[in-house]
């Protein structure tokens, strides 16, 4: 059963791993990588990467990108959405920690921040506007 736009938009609202897709290279099948995300509805999803990651490279280059977020228990459900790059922006100790604690317990996620810039250095936030939306939940109706 597809859901609801008020459905959809409050699932992928929940702290899902997501699956990002982008197109790489015309001769490949699209680049997808596991990531955390951020999306309150109505607004824009946005993602941290590193500024020269792969992935990277492919989003500016291609301007737009795919996310899907599911579970399978108890019911398998699933939100695609993909749109344009609306911006990207220099991450922040602030924008870190709002996507470490959507994730991790709290003193978890001070630490994960804390790690984060010693070991893996400089992030960006992109910004993606949802154009197009597939979703469904498999589950017995």
């Amino acid at each position: 059963m597809v859901l609801t736009k008020e459905e959809r938009e409050e699932f992928l609202a929940q702290p899902h791993v997501g699956a990002l897709s982008v197109v790489e290279r015309p001769d490949r099948a699209p680049l997808v990588v596991p990531i955390w995300y951020q999306y309150e509805p109505g607004g824009e999803l946005w993602v941290r990467t590193g500024p020269e990651a792969r992935k990277t490279r492919a989003i500016l280059a291609a301007g737009r990108f795919s996310l899907l977020a599911q579970r399978t228990s108890p019911t398998v459900r699933y939100v695609s959405v993909e749109g344009p790059v609306t911006r990207t922006e220099p991450d922040s100790d602030e924008r870190s920690l709002e996507m470490a604690s959507r994730y991790l317990p709290s003193g978890a996620a001070e630490e994960f921040v804390a790690y984060e810039r010693k070991e893996l250095g400089e992030h960006i936030t992109v910004f993606l506007r949802p154009e197009h939306w597939l979703s469904a939940d498999l589950g017995p109706g």
